[in-house]
Order: structure tokens, then C-alpha cells, then sequence
């Protein structure tokens, strides 16, 4: 076997299959879509601490988008002292601008993980994946509450999915008026992103297992919740 995959076997797909199984067999009444919620609030709570600095270094970045504006009229003719000036800036407000993509490229794997737990399905060459001490369910129904198929695609849930993904998005944008006579670059591809990446998200989840839209929708919602404490401590005044 492709030494890629063995790695991405035992680092990955195998502990998230097995965490799935272990969450299934000991949640009461057995519920597929729970264990599913369950497993991605647990992801969500193991890397609570990377989320919220990102959050803040969005928040952080927003602030100093006037500075940033500064910077850029005044070295627009000179790139190298434009850049200087953005890192000096950075680090005199000891903000990281790539720590807000940290939890993306982290969740990354994380959601190709399990992916492949929830498209290779359930069956007796993937039980074959449990840990000796987890016991085998034998058949998994992967209903949830009784009436969707996380197996298959929902067009439901992508595309709630996405109108979470939008809400979630606009709670980090922020309300500047724009230069007169300037065109305000930034927020002009700001407001691109609002849209278009909700329904990028719609368009990823239509043809995928609907736990995957599960744990999208699960994920987004939780980093909403994470959002309102942060940036109501954020914007708390101090005493």
C-alpha cells in the first residue's frame, strides 16, 4: 500500500471511524446523526483554542483595515516599502495576518477524513478498521432521527448549509465607508466572499453523503456560537 495512505489510514480515517463507531454504540438509542453531531462538537472543542485566535486575528485585521489603507496610498508606487510597512504594522499590533487560515488548514484533513469514513460507508471490510477494544455493531443504520439517509445526498442540508455558511461569514464583515473617489478594493472582494462562498458551499455538499453537510452545518453553527462570545469579549469596554 502507497505509504501516503497507510499514513492517512492510521492518522486520520482510522481514529475518526472508530471515534464514530465508540460515539454510536454508547449513545442512547443509537442514532447515527447524533453520534455525528457528537463527534464534530468534539472536534470543534479539541481545537476551540486555534478557532478563537483566529477569530480574533480576523476581528484584529478588520480593525486595522484604515491603517492598512493608509499604508497602501502612501507606498502604492513602491511595493517593497508598501510591504515593509504592512509587517512593521503587524507586528507592532502583534497580529499573525496567517493565523485566521490556521483551523482551515487543519480542519482540511479533518473533513477528507471523514469523507472517506462516511463515502467508504459501513460495511465488513471497513469494521475491519476498529480498534481491538471497540466492539463490532454488526449493521449501522445510518438514519437520522428516523427520517434522513446520511448516507446519501440532501439537497435540504447542503443548502442549509450554505445559508448558515453566509450568516457565519457576515457576522466577521465589517461596515467601513469607503475613500471619496477611492474604490475600495478589500471590501469590494469582501463582499464577493459573502456570497460566493456559501454557495460554493451548496455546490460542494450537493452530491456528497449528507453527514458530511452534517458535520459542515454542525461545524459552522458551533463557530458561530464561538464568534459571539469572542467578539462580544472583543467588544466588551474594559473597566
Amino acid at each position: 500500500m502507497n505509504p501516503f495512505i497507510s499514513a492517512f489510514n492510521a492518522f486520520l480515517y482510522q481514529p475518526l471511524f472508530n471515534a464514530l463507531i465508540l460515539i454510536y454504540l454508547y449513545l442512547p438509542g443509537h442514532d447515527f446523526g447524533i453520534a455525528v453531531i457528537a463527534l464534530t462538537v468534539l472536534i470543534k472543542l479539541v481545537f476551540y483554542p486555534l478557532g478563537a485566535q483566529a477569530i480574533r486575528s480576523q476581528k484584529s485585521l478588520a480593525l486595522l483595515q484604515p491603517k492598512m489603507k493608509e499604508i497602501q496610498e502612501k507606498f502604492k508606487n513602491n511595493k517593497e516599502q508598501q510591504s515593509r510597512a504592512m509587517l512593521d504594522l503587524y507586528k507592532k499590533e502583534k497580529i499573525n495576518p496567517f493565523s485566521s487560515f490556521l483551523p482551515l488548514i487543519i480542519q482540511l484533513p479533518i473533513l477528507i477524513g471523514l469523507y472517506q469514513v462516511f463515502w467508504k460507508g459501513f460495511g465488513e471490510a471497513q469494521l475491519g478498521f476498529l480498534y481491538g477494544f471497540i466492539p463490532n455493531p454488526g449493521q449501522i443504520d445510518t438514519t437520522f432521527l428516523g427520517m434522513m439517509d446520511l448516507s446519501q445526498a440532501s439537497i435540504f442540508l447542503a443548502v442549509l448549509t450554505g445559508i448558515v455558511q453566509f450568516i457565519q461569514s457576515k457576522m466577521m464583515t465589517t461596515n467601513q465607508k469607503k475613500p471619496t473617489g477611492q474604490s475600495d478594493m478589500s471590501q469590494m472582494m469582501q463582499k464577493q466572499m459573502l456570497y460566493l462562498f456559501p454557495i460554493f458551499t451548496v455546490f460542494i455538499l450537493w452530491t456528497l453523503p449528507a453527514a458530511v453537510a452534517l458535520y459542515w452545518l454542525v461545524t459552522t453553527l458551533f463557530t458561530i456560537v464561538q464568534q459571539y462570545i469572542i467578539l462580544k469579549k472583543h467588544d466588551s469596554p474594559r473597566i
